[in-house]
């Protein structure tokens, strides 16, 4: 599994000792399940510590404030996500056995991390430049992918940033009502249905 220890990037107050990154992995972990919860406006800095077990001093040896640590909560869940999707896609060198493992690792994700919805929604008022890069960096990868699929001729010609795009919105949008609303599906059934309509389109 990865190393959820410090994967938020701080600069010059990145944690250098192991004690120092289990403290920042519990001021993350309890920001994302107070964001959550309350939203960010309702959320204040003395929810998270409280949460984390640590002080409020503590606290501002990471960050300056809780937009800060919004900001780094956000670059946190990307990175969370890539650390998850990402050895799935490697398991296979065949474009949609790769694919489809990899979406079932981010629908169990989003199961297991249903904060990420509304954290990843008010990123787009609270910190828009996060929110953009969020969601171009997916679909940027998608896309290197599926050109490269195309380019071996497992995929037919299309407009490979038009289709990342679409694709990831299907992968969104399916987490959300089926890994957040009402979770009648598996991650397992959803990536094998998504992959059916990949792979055969809805023409009967």
């Amino acid at each position: 599994m990865p190393d959820r220890s410090a994967s938020a990037t701080l600069g010059p107050k990145e944690p250098r000792t192991e004690r120092g990154r289990r403290t920042l992995r519990a001021i993350l972990d309890a920001a994302a399940a107070e964001f959550g919860e309350r939203g960010f406006h309702d959320t204040g800095i003395t929810h998270i510590t409280q949460r984390a077990g640590v002080a409020l001093g503590t606290f501002y040896t990471y960050f300056d404030s809780k937009e800060e640590v919004f900001r780094a909560l956000v670059r946190d869940l990307s990175t969370q996500v890539r650390d998850r999707v990402g050895p799935q896609l490697l398991k296979s060198d065949r474009y949609f056995e790769a694919e489809r493992t990899g979406r079932q690792a981010f629908f169990e994700f989003v199961t297991e991390h249903k904060e990420i919805y509304r954290i990843i929604d008010e990123a787009e008022f609270v910190d828009p430049e996060d929110y953009r890069r969020h969601y171009s960096s997916n679909a940027d990868h998608i896309r290197t992918r599926l050109e490269a699929a195309i380019a071996r001729g497992e995929v037919r010609d299309c407009d490979a940033e038009v289709t990342a795009w679409a694709l990831m919105g299907m992968n969104v949008f399916l987490g959300l009502r089926f890994g957040v609303w009402t979770k009648d599906r598996s991650p397992e059934q959803l990536a094998a249905a998504v992959d059916s309509l990949i792979s055969d389109g809805l023409r009967p």
